[in-house]
């Protein structure tokens, strides 16, 4: 109910950077979606205000994610993504905008 409050709330006034933590590495978009006083986390992609792709999540039982095969799981498939999506964009098969995603194309993981 939390993270639907959050997800709620980002509609209205965007998905900024103060509602996440940065999860993965230094050069990918992977955050997570922390939900006060509790442990579950659901990570996205947040590639601007305007645009989160959300993945998925947990209960974090572990200081890190990586301890976690479940949730190290779910970010690496998060990094996959992002990586391809940069990929297809720079082989013009895919335009990122601000707020916008284009492609006619389906791509595999």
């Amino acid at each position: 109910m939390r993270i639907a409050a959050f997800l709620k709330r980002m509609l209205k006034t965007g998905a900024s950077e103060r509602y996440f933590r940065p999860e993965g590495k230094m050069n990918d978009s992977v955050v997570a979606l922390p939900v006060t006083s509790s442990k579950l986390r659901l990570y996205c992609l947040r590639l601007s205000d305007k645009i989160l792709i959300l993945g998925n999540g947990g209960v974090k039982k572990s200081q890190k994610y990586e301890d976690d095969s479940i949730l190290n799981g779910y970010v690496m498939t998060l990094q996959k993504f992002e990586k391809l999506l940069k990929q297809e964009a720079a082989n013009g098969n895919v335009s990122i905008t601000e707020s916008t995603i284009e492609t006619d194309n389906i791509f595999e993981i």
